[in-house]
């Protein structure tokens, strides 16, 4: 009998058979998948609810069942949904030809990001990785013959920033720092104001 109406689509489903033993509960999966209703999953021709007979495993790489299924039931998966990583995304054309964010991302904005802990996307508010800077300051006063001063720890030359009565020194070529001791080539006047900043590390 012919059909009558517009043509019915149909999806593209890909299908994995699993060899059940009685004691295996972890099976690889052929795809990774994001979530396990994105599976339907079959023993012996009975649908298995998600989260109740099976769960995920290994950012979506592997199924568990609560019951490891019997030998000789026919066990098959149909993937609903398959999980891409951003690089397969870029590279089958899923995220092209979108529009660029013209303008700087504000705290509120979500970006995706790859948790190589959990091997999956995931979302993560603009606010949560933007990192604040903390800056630090340091003052002495030169006597004229004193040309070695105390410092923060855990510096080096090229992140302070010293100023003797407002004209910022050059790295180096002004002074050294060796562990807690700022060392001057040329010793600060007497009464010469020095100010270090000390640049985020």
């Amino acid at each position: 009998m012919a059909y009558i109406g517009r043509e019915p689509a149909y999806g593209s489903f890909e299908k994995q058979a699993l060899t059940a033993d009685s004691s295996t509960t972890t099976f690889n999966l052929d795809y990774t998948v994001g979530s396990s209703s994105s599976l339907l999953v079959s023993v012996a021709g009975v649908h298995q609810e998600p989260e109740v007979a099976y769960n995920l495993a290994s950012g979506g790489t592997q199924i568990v069942f609560t019951a490891a299924p019997t030998t000789g039931d026919t066990v098959f998966i149909i993937f609903l949904g398959i999980a891409y990583d951003a690089g397969e995304l870029l590279s089958s054309g899923t995220i092209t030809n979108k529009t660029e964010l013209a303008e700087q991302a504000a705290d509120d904005d979500l970006l995706l990001i790859y948790d190589t802990s959990t091997t999956s996307l995931k979302k993560i508010q603009k606010s949560n990785i933007a990192t604040t800077l903390t800056y630090s300051t340091g003052t002495d006063t030169g006597d004229g013959s004193t040309a070695a001063f105390t410092i923060n720890s855990g510096r080096s030359v090229n992140d302070v920033l010293v100023i003797v009565n407002g004209v910022t020194l050059v790295p180096t070529t002004d002074y050294t720092i060796s562990s807690t001791t700022l060392t001057f080539n040329t010793a600060p006047a007497n009464g010469a104001e020095i100010q270090y900043r000390y640049l985020p590390i």
